[in-house]
Parts: C-alpha cells; structure tokens; sequence
C-alpha cells in the first residue's frame, strides 16, 4: 500500500453502544501491508519458554531412562532382557512366592512383597524346596532344572528350609506357568468346570500347607489389576498390526472424499446440501435398524437383561454389547439425534440459503487459492511434533532418577513398611530383625536431588508448554487462512486483482509480524484449559472424600470453565482475523472484532451458526460413510464383496479409529472452509459499514451473494439504494 493510500480521506462511524467512532479508510483495499510488531512483551515470554521447553527435554534426556518402562525390573532394579547385560537372555520376570502378592500392600505400593528376579523361562512342572532335598541323591538333573530359580547358583540344596526363607535365596515351591506380559504367571485351565493349574487342584505350597488353584488365582488377579492395562494394549497392538493398510485405506478414501464435497461445493452446493441431509438423515437410521435388530437378536439371551451398573467396569468391552440396555440406549440416542436434525432442517430452511450462497462463496475462494487445501497437512505436522515432544519428555521425566529400594513385608504390619532401605547391607540392618520376613525390594525410580524434587513441577511446565504450543499452531493456521481469504474478498476484480502467493504472504506476516499476538491468545485458552486438567483430576482423586454439596460445586466449576473456553474460542477466531488483516495488537483486534459481531448481531445469528450447521453435517456424512463400511468389513458383512481381518480381539478398535481419523480428516478439510467462511462474513460486515454500492464506493461483495442477502433483507435499505 502506498504513502499516498495511506494518507487518503478517512470517514468515521458513530458507535455510541460499542465504543468510540471507529475510523474507516475510504481506500481500504485489502490486508494491510505496512505493519509493525505486536505484543512484543508476549513474543518474548512465549520465545524464552520455548527454549525452556528445549532445555527440560534435554535434562530429561541426560537423566531419564526409557528402558524402564520397556523392560520389567528385578528386586535389585536390573532390567530383564537388556542387552549387553548378564539378563539379556533373561527376559522374564519371575516371582519367588506368588501366593504373598494377596497382601494389602500390592494395592498400596503396586508391588508385589516377594522377591522378583529374571529368568530365561517359566516353571513347567510342579516341585518344592523340601522335594528337592530328598530327590537330589538319586537324580542332580532335578535340581539342575530348580536352581535356574535361584538368585545365585548352587552345587547343592545343602540349605535348610528356614535357612533358604531367611537368606531368601530360592522359591521354597515352584508351579507350571506360562509368560504372560513378560512375567511368569500360573497356566491355569478350567476342568469340568474346576479352576486347575498344571491339571492340579490343589498342590503344596512348600512349607508344608496345601494350597488350591483358587488361592493361586486370587493372588495372580492382584497383579494381573496393575497389568490389565497393559494386557488390552498388547491385544489393541495386535489388532493394529492386522488392519493397519485396512486404516489407511478408510483414511485415504475419506481424504479424498472430502476433497470432492469441498470441490463440488463450488458447483452445486444446493445439490450437494441435499445430499448431506439425506446422507447423514439415512445413516442414522441405518444405526437405528442396526441398535433394534441387535436389540432384538438378544431377547431370551441369558445375562441380556443386565444392566451396566449391575456388571460394573470391564476391560473386556464386548461385554456391554451382550446387553439389551446398550443397545436401547443407542437406539434412543440416534432416534434424538435423527429427530434434531429433521427439525433443524423445517425451522431454518429460509437461513440454509444464506449458508449455501456463502459456501458458494468459500468455494469459489478455495478454488482461487487451492493452496489451503493443502494447509491442515502442514498443521497436522506442527501438532504431531508437539504431541511427540510432549510424550517423550513425559516418559523420560517419569523414568528420571536411580533405583529406590522400599522395604516390604507379606503382612504389611511392620513400622518400617514403605521405608527406603538398601538391598546391600539390608540383612545386617535393625530393621531386618525388628520385621522379620522384611525384604528390600525394588519400588521406583527417583531421588533426592534438586532436580528428582522438581520434577512434578516439571511435569506440569511440559503439559502447560504443551496446550501453549498446540493452540499457538492451531492460531497461527488460522490466522494464515483468514489473511489469504481476506485477500480474496478484498479483491474488486476476482481474481485478477488476488494477490500472488496469498496463503505463504499470509503466512510469513503471522510469523514476522504477530507471533506474539497469537501467543497471547493461546495462553489465555492454554490457562483456562490448564484449570479445566486441574480439575478434573482434583475430582477424580477426591471423588470418594467428596460430599454432595463438594460435587455439586465441582460440576458447576467444570461447566463454567467449559463455557468459558468455548467463549474464548469464538472470540480468538475473530480476533486473529482481524489481526490478518488490519495487524493490530491481541487486544485491539479482539475488541475490534467483538464490536463489529456486537453491531452485525443478526448477521451473526442468522448466517454463521448455521453455516457451521452445514460443515458439521459434511463431517459427519464423510464419517459415517466410511464407518458403515469399517463396520461391515471389519464384522466381515461383506464377505462376498471383498473380504476382511477375520482374527481380531476387538473389531470396535480399528473400527473406532477408522472413524476417529475420518472425522479428523475431514475436520481438517472442512476447517478450512469454515475459516473461509467466518472470514467472508467478517469482511462482509466490514465491507457493509465501508461501502454503499455505488460507483465511489463499490461493494467488494460477490454479486450473487449481494442479491440473496437483500433478498433475505440482511442489508439495510440506505445501502440497498
């Protein structure tokens, strides 16, 4: 722009509710060029945190230790299997008495109070210390195959029973038991309906008691609680590696499915309107007939009449898809949603048009600048390096430290339980006598340095950076966007006058010129969701300490700061619109922003709501059209068309993620055309309070969107004439 420009007449517009005159430049053509840096104060806070971001994840790298969660950790906090070490051909973790794991203290401590250490192989056969003793004369092989179990190798079980207790140098019994997440478990099997281990009963334990398989089963449910997590992960891994190219394929097809609706929107976005509505109005109901028929294949089913509260929680998921009431509750929740959206469609069909006459609009910008199609891809790249940097700094802050050694006993009654100890000179120690049976097992990784203390703290910086990050790359897309979009609107003659390279001019002034505006935005929304992760996980871990009146308060926090957020949201939007085109400061922009929508309220109300309304509808066609054929192949519905995984623990996972990243997909695609339109309706209102229509002042609005909004009588009668 030049001097001359800027220097032109300027006319002002009384705004007595909304602030002062606001100044118009009468040869406002476009995003303005001249601009200066803003929030500069911001910039630098959001720049010096960055580079504390770098330098955490570096510490964390010097001092933390992935391996640990990889591997699982002996008593003396040796990792099993690692290599180049004396476990690497040891890379099962086997507990000396799995019966002591019933103890309180498994919950309390997540550890076992038993020794743990590593071994090449799980027991096979049933045998005691006591046995051994006796058998050792006349067959050695016996004991060869026993002393595997040891902690050290012995010649011979020269030991007594007591003395091996107290020195706890072997299991005194061991039982059949098959690798299980790494760690020896007991092979247990149902016999005539018995509950067996080894095809035994009952067995002995080794210090002369006997014991039965329910006993077993009690005590490997202790700490088969810690590692179910891990148990659905490696079956969820599994499914993943089975339907990984059948989830590509959903997500590319969805890709390109959304790229056609964006492209025919141009076109015939009437049509197309349309054809969302029967498509998503007919796929409902598809999941109605669905959720019926299943409801109705379970009648007579025994255990269908059971409720969700009656079985609880489940880590096998397919237990709730045996109930009627699951599926009852689908039904109703598709019925509702089928029934909204029909009624949308009778009470704002005057208001679909605008929407259509806009997306028209959006479409034609896209079409002129094809290169925000291709935008969310560069997103999408910027979020996954802050969710990959975020996880890896997290598991490497969680592993920081040395091994910490807790003292533990069966009973979980000795003064000294929970206390730190040292495995090395542990035996010699008083509390080793005071608690007989005591033993010093390996609890955790940490430590007493400045830097073990913080890292709590440094837990919260990573999160907090990292909800920073994610909506600073999801401001400056927006910003980007909304800058080539206004230089597409401002344009008289579209698109000769459409500036070269809009979508990188955009760009690069976001990053040059308003890096700290977009940072202000994103700590205000960063610290309101900061407060939302706060309490949530207050309720979680005070829910049961929490009375009536406690949680009543709780709800109403967490409804206020979900308001709050969304509020937010919608202001930032405009407000980084404004930024893109006239480059003024966070705040300005916002107020700016605020008063124009204040000003245009019907406007508002009447066109962006249910454009938006509109986009949805496209996101959830594109989503459900690729669900319906996940859930057919993945159900194997289809196997006269094409054939799908038949060996899946859970079909709903890769069935869920087939649907989650469609959604996705076609959020990023759809996204883009809603900050095309949020942008278009901003300049338009700009564009309203600039211009009249006549030769002096052209309106930069498309002619055909013109019409339909004077139809619609969304343009005042002065500016009509």
């Amino acid at each position: 722009m030049s001097d001359e420009e800027e220097t032109s007449d300027t006319t002002y517009l009384e705004d007595d509710t909304y602030g002062d005159p606001k100044t118009f430049d009468l040869n406002f053509k476009g995003p303005v060029a001249k601009r200066s840096c803003t929030d500069v104060l911001c910039c630098i806070i959001f720049i010096l945190c960055i580079i504390g971001y770098i330098l955490l994840g570096l510490l964390a790298w010097v001092h933390g230790d992935p391996r640990r969660v990889a591997y699982p950790t002996d008593s003396k906090g040796h990792f099993c299997g690692q290599k180049g070490t004396p476990n690497e051909n040891k890379t099962i973790l086997f507990y000396f008495n799995l019966l002591s794991c019933t103890s309180p203290s498994v919950v309390i401590n997540l550890q076992c109070p038993t020794t743990q250490i590593c071994v090449s192989k799980c027991p096979e056969k049933f045998l005691t210390y006591m046995e051994i003793q006796f058998t050792y004369r006349t067959n050695k092989n016996y004991w060869t195959y026993y002393s595997q179990f040891c902690k050290s190798t012995f010649v011979k079980p020269a030991k007594t029973l007591t003395q091996v207790l107290l020195d706890d140098d072997c299991p005194i019994a061991i039982f059949p038991s098959k690798p299980f997440l790494q760690r020896c478990f007991p092979d247990f099997s149902t016999k005539n309906g018995t509950l067996t281990v080894g095809n035994k009963t009952t067995f002995e334990d080794g210090s002369g008691k006997t014991r039965n398989a329910i006993e077993l089963r009690a005590a490997a449910n202790r700490v088969n609680k810690i590692l179910d997590a891990r148990t659905i992960g490696m079956k969820i891994f599994e499914d993943y590696a089975t339907t990984w190219y059948w989830i590509l394929l959903g997500l590319i097809i969805a890709m390109f499915l959304s790229w056609m609706f964006v492209i025919l929107l141009r076109y015939i976005a009437g049509l197309l309107f349309w054809v969302f509505m029967v498509g998503v109005i007919g796929i409902i109901g598809y999941g109605i007939g669905h959720c019926y028929q299943e409801y109705c294949n379970l009648q007579g089913q025994p255990n269908s009449h059971l409720t969700v509260y009656d079985i609880g929680i489940q880590t096998d998921i397919s237990m709730y898809f045996q109930l009627k009431q699951t599926w009852f509750t689908f039904m109703v929740i598709l019925c509702l949603l089928e029934v909204f959206i029909i009624l949308m469609l009778i009470f704002l069909r005057e208001r679909i048009r605008i929407s259509i006459a806009l997306l028209k609009e959006g479409s034609k910008a896209i079409g002129y600048i094809p290169t925000t199609l291709v935008y969310p891809l560069l997103t999408f790249i910027f979020l996954s390096i802050c969710i990959s940097y975020w996880a890896v700094i997290a598991v490497y802050l969680a592993t920081s430290g040395v091994p910490v050694y807790k003292v533990i006993t069966p009973e979980g009654q000795c003064k000294h339980e929970n206390t730190t100890c040292d495995p090395e000179i542990f035996n010699t120690t008083e509390i080793a006598k005071a608690c007989p049976g005591a033993q010093c097992n390996f609890a955790f990784y940490g430590g007493k340095s400045l830097y073990h203390q913080y890292i709590p703290t440094f837990q919260i910086f990573n999160l907090f950076v990292f909800l920073w990050l994610i909506n600073f790359v999801i401001a400056l897309g927006q910003c980007a966007l909304a800058g080539a979009f206004a230089s597409y609107y401002w344009a008289l003659k579209k698109p000769d006058d459409i500036p070269p390279y809009p979508l990188f001019t955009a760009f690069g002034r976001a990053i040059r010129y308003h890096t700290g505006s977009l940072a202000f935005g994103s700590l205000i929304l960063a610290s309101i969701q900061i407060f939302r992760i706060v309490l949530e996980y207050l309720d979680r871990h005070l829910k049961e300490a929490q009375n009536n009146i406690s949680k009543f308060l709780q709800c109403c926090l967490k409804c206020c700061f979900w308001c709050l957020e969304t509020v937010v949201k919608f202001l930032n939007r405009n407000a980084y619109i404004m930024i893109a085109i006239y480059g003024k400061n966070f705040c300005k922009s916002a107020r700016e922003a605020f008063n124009l929508l204040m000003r245009n309220v019907l406007k508002v109300a009447v066109m962006d709501n249910v454009t938006d309304f509109v986009l949805i509808l496209g996101k959830i066609l594109v989503t459900g059209c690729i669900g319906v054929l996940a859930f057919l192949l993945f159900t194997q519905r289809l196997p006269t068309i094409i054939e799908g995984p038949t060996s899946l623990n859970y079909y709903w996972v890769p069935l869920l993620t087939v649907i989650i990243g469609s959604y996705l997909v076609a959020h990023g695609f759809f996204s883009v055309y809603a900050m095309c339109v949020d942008t278009i309706f901003i300049c338009f209102c700009e564009d309203l309070e600039r211009n009249d229509g006549s030769t002096e002042k052209p309106y930069f609005l498309a002619p055909t969107l013109h019409g339909t909004l004077n139809k619609m009588q969304l343009v005042s009668q002065k500016q009509k004439e």
